[in-house]
């Protein structure tokens, strides 16, 4: 049975405009240089320039436009010509056009320009070496197809079998999974040495057999026995079960195991450089310590300096001006490029309070961080939550999350992540309250120092932060070991 009730509620909802911001200020400054390109390829009443902004004074709310307000079209057109001002967009001491022009720069201007990388990569380096190879169409074929299936770290992931299927049905080859095989073995002959192996057991002994071809030492054919017969005691460092198995000496184990560590486990990665795409970390801010002061420096360099249309601006006067306002083509017209301005106004405008919100929550990170910053000792970071910024700039806890997010910082100890600099606080037996990142920095250097023949477990490592007068409990030790990608005292032996 249906029931009609009378139902209020409190709703609080986002403009455009502020969720416009939300989103900008999550994005970092190397994906803002992109939503920057699309917004100005999707409205043309926006422009970027090298020029001072010439579009007045763009803090000034606009009403919205092309509402459904129950009036006619033609009243709600008079409402926006008598709403319109065009001193809202434009100011009398504009820069002429002149100044904007693209060939307006000097001889003493600097130029960056963005290097282009060059290279063969990793699998055109294969084909061509393949060339030099005696093979008939087939074999070629076939060997192509198994170049095909390698990872970029040179690993042949896939089955021979769904190899053979993909030759029959896609290259009407019918091969069979020996010679599949024999084309694999023809690969793995290539450089560099240890390319097409079907795992890491298989790309060591590759590496191996190889060096065995140019020099004959016994520590190679030892390393060889272990990787064949030991495999599985090696990769978990149960070096004393090896000794007693191969009937071996720790000296020649460790003469084995230093040529194994000397090898590439990815040797598709050794390819040049040149060959292969890198990537870099473009810092959202940049701190200086100039004599003891430091200096915060809001990195713009993907942020185009925008301005409206030069353009749109000098339509939307004409139209404006215009007598013949019953024309309702006039009228079509008008409103679109009114709403194409505004929306440009309110972009630009996102993209100002973005870069301040950003620059007034990094100033208060270094503030509450001083110490850090000045000394690069991460012992001397404060505990500091979201809610400790927040209340500091006055903003609300998700927009600090939101800046926080996806955003570095260079110091002159490195580039970090800035939600790094965020940490829950412990206490320690004096009652002090210190940053988890500080008790994990402690954690680190014990297990640097420690000694590589017997590795402290993580008993021992909680009793050493229990000396140093941080009572934490031994799961936490481990949790904390994990999250630094230290692995178990086990796995960090050494002969």
């Amino acid at each position: 049975m249906l029931n009609q009730r009378l139902q209020q509620k409190l709703l609080q909802k986002l403009s455009p405009q502020q969720i416009l911001l939300m989103k900008l200020l999550q994005i970092p400054s190397i994906a803002l240089e992109q939503r920057i390109k699309q917004e100005i390829e999707e409205n043309p009443a926006l422009d970027d320039s090298a020029a001072e902004d010439e579009t007045g004074d763009e803090n000034e709310d606009f009403e919205e436009t092309g509402q459904e307000t129950g009036e006619d079209e033609g009243d709600e057109y008079e409402k926006d010509k008598e709403e319109f001002d065009i001193s809202d967009y434009v100011d009398d001491d504009e820069f002429p056009d002149y100044r904007l022009y693209v060939n307006n720069t000097s001889p003493d201007d600097e130029v960056r320009e963005m290097p282009f990388v060059s290279g063969v990569s990793f699998h055109e380096m294969l084909i061509s070496q393949l060339g030099l190879k005696v093979l008939n169409e087939k074999q070629r074929a076939i060997a192509m197809t198994v170049i095909g299936n390698l990872d970029d770290a040179g690993y042949l992931q896939r089955d021979l079998n769904a190899m053979v299927d993909d030759l029959a049905f896609s290259q009407n080859i019918h091969a069979t999974r020996e010679e599949v095989l024999e084309m694999l073995m023809v690969v793995q002959e290539l450089d560099p040495p240890g390319v097409g192996a079907r795992n890491l057991q298989e790309c060591l002994i590759l590496q191996l057999k190889r060096k065995l071809q140019s020099e004959a030492v016994e520590s190679l054919y030892l390393a060889v026995l272990i990787l064949e017969k030991y495999f599985n005691e090696f990769s978990k460092k149960h070096y004393d079960k090896i000794i007693h198995k191969a009937h071996i000496s720790e000296e020649a184990l460790k003469a084995a195991i230093d040529e194994i560590l000397a090898l590439n486990p990815k040797p598709g990665n050794s390819v040049s450089e040149t060959a292969r795409t890198n990537y870099y970390i473009i810092p959202d801010f940049i701190i200086q310590n100039k004599d003891g002061d430091l200096e915060l420096i809001l990195n713009s360099r993907n942020v185009p300096e925008l301005r409206l249309s030069r353009t749109y601006l000098d339509m939307l006067e004409t139209y404006a001006k215009s007598k013949d306002k019953k024309n309702s083509a006039h009228k079509d017209t008008f409103l679109f490029i009114k709403q194409k301005v505004d929306s440009a106004k309110w972009f630009i405008d996102a993209i100002k309070q973005r870069q301040n919100t950003l620059y007034i929550t990094m100033n208060a990170i270094l503030g509450y961080q001083k110490e850090y910053f000045l000394t690069g000792d991460e012992t001397r970071l404060k505990p500091m939550i979201l809610k400790d910024i927040a209340e500091i700039v006055g903003l609300d806890i998700s927009t600090i999350s939101r800046v926080a997010n996806s955003k570095y910082v260079q110091t002159p100890y490195g580039t970090f992540l800035l939600k790094s600099f965020f940490s829950e606080s412990l206490q320690t037996d004096s009652g002090e309250e210190v940053s988890t990142r500080e008790i994990k920095k402690i954690l680190s250097d014990c297990i640097e120092n420690e000694p590589k023949s017997k590795p402290l477990t993580d008993e021992e490592l909680t009793l050493k932060l229990k000396d140093k007068g941080y009572n934490i409990a031994r799961r936490t030790v481990a949790k904390y070991r994990e999250q630094l990608n230290i692995p178990v005292a086990r796995l960090r032996k050494e002969l």
